[in-house]
């Protein structure tokens, strides 16, 4: 019974470790994010009201059709049909009919209207793709500052772990009385400095793990982490456009530029629907109707039945009508004035997207050259720097070297190794938004 009680401790605990073991990729993190999004999901709402409002102008293009249905009560004096004289009496009327209506020709103001909301819910489906592509931007680049922060942790790990091997065998060479003691507090002095390094850079990857949960709209949680993944960092460089090159590419696909492009599209369709109104329209109209009235009598006197009243009183017709604008307070011509205002404000929105985007992706490729250069630098310099330490150390254990030399070369190791990892991820982020200009997806 104890065996089985152990076993079943033990299934527990590897159950709640695979739990806690649940790792979000950056595609999971992209897609969650995408799907859960306060904006997004409001800008999918805008998307959804455009698709009603062109659904609509369509259906304006139909011809209208109504019914109508009214019965009254009337008290008082009214005529008698039999004798053509007033009397008093109580009645009741009924009337009924439909009527239709169709705009024959209004200067193309209805198809225009349709064509306008058709290139407004095209500019909302761009909307909500730059929102799409603003919170992946966003979920990379907290992604990637948890990946550069767990390299700072592991990195003063390390150098923690070294710093505590030599206070090892400082204590060794004290009792030998090789060495005075002396020595042996400035080694646990630094050791101390680089485990509040080490607490500060695990309070920083704790922060940015809370920022990227915060981003997904997740609660808070201590199992939270993310997938570690293998960069092939000598080839992340090899696709590297020009900034023309990805302007060319860019300009042509990026999202904003097409709504823009959308929205001049609506504004000139406006100035033609405004136009419209500035000219006769022509329409017609047909309509038919019946009644009923409690008191009508025939020549007899007799009362005429409910449905001898419908038989022999419904009416229909039809009618044309010609609208002729002549004077209304100059309301249309200063719709198309301000149209034509609307429409050439909205080619300077065009033009200043795209001016903003080129000087997007010219600083994005010279910060991607930048980082490229300062990457290998430093790779150089870390490399230099622990070549340099490893001969500071082996003269250290010979006794060639004080203390105070062995770790200023241990701190020039710790610095330029931050150096390199902060390089190698900001290397990364901006190889990754030229891409991102480029049209290429986002992935590690």
């Amino acid at each position: 019974m104890k065996i089985k009680f152990i076993l079943l401790i033990l299934l527990f605990i590897g159950f709640g470790q695979l739990k806690a073991q649940e790792l979000w990729s950056l595609e999971k993190c992209v897609t969650y994010a995408i799907e859960n999004n306060i904006q997004i999901k409001q800008q999918a709402l805008n998307v959804n009201y455009r698709e009603n409002q062109k659904n609509q102008a369509f259906y304006d293009m139909a011809p209208t059709l109504n019914g109508y249905v009214g019965h009254n009560f009337n008290f008082g004096r009214s005529i008698n049909n039999t004798s053509n004289a007033y009397e008093n009496t109580n009645s009741q009327s009924s009337s009924f009919g439909i009527s239709s209506d169709v705009v024959l020709f209004q200067s193309f103001a209805k198809r225009n209207t349709l064509k306008k909301t058709d290139f407004e819910w095209q500019a909302a489906m761009y909307d909500l793709d730059k929102a799409k592509d603003d919170i992946a931007l966003n979920v990379v680049s907290a992604y990637l500052d948890i990946l550069f922060n767990k390299e700072l942790v592991i990195t003063s790990e390390e150098q923690l772990q070294v710093t505590q091997q030599q206070i090892e065998y400082n204590k060794r060479q004290v009792e030998a009385g090789s060495l005075a003691k002396g020595k042996l507090y400035e080694t646990e002095a630094q050791a101390a400095s680089e485990e509040l390094t080490l607490t500060n850079y695990e309070n920083q990857l704790k922060l940015s793990i809370i920022t990227l949960q915060q981003m997904l709209d997740l609660q808070l949680s201590d199992t939270f982490d993310i997938v570690i993944p293998e960069f092939a960092i000598n080839n992340i460089s090899a696709g590297l456009q020009t900034s023309d090159t990805v302007f060319d590419k860019a300009v042509n696909e990026r999202p904003e530029i097409k709504s823009k492009e959308m929205s001049l599209y609506s504004y000139e369709k406006q100035v033609k629907i405004s136009n419209a109104y500035l000219y006769p329209s022509l329409s017609m109209g047909f309509d038919y109707s019946d009644s009923y009235y409690s008191k009508d009598r025939d020549l007899t006197g007799t009362y005429i039945p409910f449905m001898d009243q419908i038989k022999n009183k419904h009416q229909y017709g039809f009618g044309f009508t010609l609208s002729i604008p002549i004077f209304n307070g100059f309301s249309a011509q200063t719709n198309v004035k301000n149209a034509v205002i609307s429409y050439e404000n909205s080619k300077y929105e065009l033009q200043a997207t795209k001016n903003t985007l080129r000087k997007e992706i010219e600083q994005a490729y010279a910060n991607a050259v930048g980082a490229m250069k300062k990457y290998y630098s430093s790779e150089k310099a870390v490399n230099s720097a622990q070549e340099a330490f490893r001969y500071v150390q082996e003269k250290f254990s010979l006794g060639i070297v004080t203390p105070l030399e062995f770790n200023d070369a241990k701190s020039k190791v710790t610095a330029a190794q931050s150096s390199f990892i902060q390089a190698k991820y900001e290397y990364i982020f901006r190889i990754k938004i030229l891409d991102f200009y480029y049209g290429k997806e986002i992935t590690l």
